[in-house]
């Protein structure tokens, strides 16, 4: 419903541009965008199989991998279809209660992501700085605890975002997103109503999950460096590590993606919007391609697993 001074009343419907200035080449921007949710989906899936199938894999770092995968793939998914259906087949339009709920679960599953990382590294920090306990504190109930604790956690601090957009963003300026899937600032910016607490909630959010997560897993890094280097043999030095490597990889690749997108949204008035929209789609879907690849190729008892798996011996 328009209003007399020109702003739309409570929109049922939102429209999503897609790539603000790329519209033209959108169509084959989706061909990429869909290999890499493809290759994705199976990483992910085949990780999770292997690590189901395989006893000796049920093991903390692993059993973190699994929900990790399955955090990758809910997320990717959550994004994917809809954002092919703007590119390939001209589906802009979203309900306003749909676009609230993807925008929920997108940033819920972002939290559950950084969540597990900084369980993984804290599993990092017990296996090796204190080894002998390691066992004992990190047992399949407090696995347990974890997943439920990391998910709780994002879902209820994301929840707020919705209500505030709900219940006090009642004006909007237009129904046209400027991006290809429902972002929360993209949704917040539409309004014509104060936005100033929605904005402060959500960088609420971002620092106290982002921030203290990586603060966090600096510090166990640091901490399990520090043991590392000063164990006495080479072989033991090499093996700790090792098993690190995939981790450093995986924590850098989500969190420099992430900051970089979140900056530059928010403080890159200079930046193109295409370059703003592209850099938060391949924040969404890079980790999860590069995921398992990094730790298909970094940890030997998943390959050994993975060849098994696509091995055919002759039968004589």
């Amino acid at each position: 419903m328009l209003n007399l001074n020109g702003t739309v009343f409570m929109p049922s419907v939102l429209t999503l541009i897609g790539i603000p200035g790329l519209e033209s080449v959108q169509f084959w921007i989706g061909i990429p965008f869909c290999a890499m949710y493809i290759v994705a989906l199976f990483g992910n899936s085949l990780l999770m199989i292997i690590i189901k199938s395989e006893r000796s894999l049920h093991e903390p770092m692993y059993l973190f991998l699994a929900m990790l995968g399955a955090t990758d793939i809910a997320l990717s998914t959550c994004i994917l279809p809809k954002m092919l259906g703007i590119f390939w087949f001209h589906l802009p339009k979203i309900y306003f209660d749909a676009c609230l709920l993807q925008m929920w679960l997108i940033h819920t599953f972002q939290c559950v992501e950084s969540g597990i990382l900084l369980a993984m590294a804290l599993d990092r920090y017990v296996a090796i700085c204190y080894p002998l306990r390691h066992a004992t504190i990190f047992t399949h109930q407090l696995l347990t605890q974890i997943g439920a604790g990391v998910t709780l956690r994002g879902a209820f601090l994301v929840a707020p975002c919705l209500i505030l957009i709900k219940c006090r963003l009642k004006n909007y300026w237009t129904t046209l997103v400027s991006h290809s899937y429902c972002e929360h600032m993209a949704i917040v910016k539409l309004a014509a109503d104060d936005i100033r607490i929605n904005k402060i909630y959500g960088l609420f959010v971002a620092f106290s999950v982002l921030g203290f997560d990586i603060i966090f897993i600096t510090l166990s890094y640091i901490r399990i460096f520090i043991t590392v280097f000063s164990l006495t043999q080479k072989e033991a030095r090499l093996k700790a590590f090792n098993t690190c490597i995939a981790h450093i990889c995986v924590f850098l690749e989500f969190y420099l993606l992430a900051f970089f997108s979140f900056f530059t949204h928010r403080f890159g008035f200079h930046i193109p919007p295409y370059l703003h929209i592209l850099l938060s789609n391949l924040y969404l879907l890079v980790p999860p391609l590069l995921n398992p690849i990094v730790y298909g190729a970094k940890t030997k008892q998943i390959q050994d697993r993975a060849s098994k798996m696509f091995h055919c011996k002759d039968v004589s």
